[in-house]
């Protein structure tokens, strides 16, 4: 399986993005909104969990290394949480160096892993969860058609101090409507 858009490769997770992984896993930067900073050990566990076969309907993560094609440098990790049973949506999260945040990876990338939840996987919702303060990628998922599904109080405790978390969602019939507008600006 691999992903092409314009100007990126989003490929399945391998062996060799173990560096990549550790060190966007490792950047308080990248992962300020995420989770406290991450004993190696536990980023590697997160790793290991990520790598082999994919389904959508297992319970396991499915990610992406995003390249950029220009350089063939990776640039950061997307994919989805699969809840097949029952619901049928899957939970999208992504991952970016720092140098290439702000530059519209992160909407190429994310476009593309959402058409592929829908078009290939047949997901009728996907969603994220995105922690309050994170306005970069809250203002990512509204400009693709996500909806504020509401805010859920002290729901993660992030540096010592509870943090609310904002959920996000887009149903498979408005990403249809998206999609055909984007095709229609192009």
């Amino acid at each position: 399986m691999q992903i092409e858009t314009p100007r990126l490769i989003l490929r399945p997770l391998n062996e060799n993005d173990w560096k990549l992984f550790k060190g966007l896993h490792q950047s308080s930067e990248v992962i300020k909104y995420v989770s406290d900073p991450f004993t190696e050990s536990a980023i590697k566990d997160r790793f290991d969990a990520r790598l082999g076969g994919w389904k959508k309907t297992v319970n396991q993560w499915l990610t992406l290394t995003i390249i950029e094609k220009a350089t063939e440098k990776k640039i950061g990790v997307t994919g989805f949480y699969p809840e097949w049973e029952p619901y049928q949506q899957a939970e999208l999260g992504f991952l970016l160096s720092p140098e290439f945040q702000g530059k519209g990876f992160g909407k190429e990338s994310t476009i593309a892993v959402i058409e592929y939840a829908f078009d290939q996987c047949n997901f009728h919702k996907v969603i994220a969860t995105v922690t309050e303060g994170n306005t970069p990628s809250f203002n990512l998922l509204k400009a693709l058609g996500f909806t504020h599904e509401g805010t859920i109080r002290d729901n993660f405790k992030l540096g010592g101090h509870w943090r609310n978390d904002l959920k996000l969602g887009l149903l498979n019939h408005e990403y249809a409507v998206e999609k055909q507008l984007r095709s229609k600006q192009s």
